[in-house]
């Protein structure tokens, strides 16, 4: 069987497989950035938005609400 003849290449050709070559060796894989450990006892300003009726459930119990909050937000986590 004989091959059929091959188009001749051109510079276009042989640029565009340099480069896709190029681009595959060269393409770095995105890093994620390291999870910090979470420091017992040590909390951080946030700014959440919640529901009003969510909110006036947890403040009413008074002072503690928002540890009420942490407390609920833990265990809906699982941890």
């Amino acid at each position: 069987m004989s091959q059929p003849p091959r188009r001749p290449r051109t510079l276009h050709d042989a640029r565009t497989e340099a480069e896709a070559a190029f681009k595959q060796t060269t393409t770095k894989v995105p890093e994620l950035p390291e999870k910090k450990p979470a420091l017992p006892g040590v909390r951080e300003l946030v700014s959440l938005r919640i529901d009003q009726d969510v909110l006036e459930h947890f403040q009413e119990g008074g002072p503690g609400w928002q540890d009420r909050i942490n407390a609920a937000l833990r265990k809906a986590a699982g941890m």
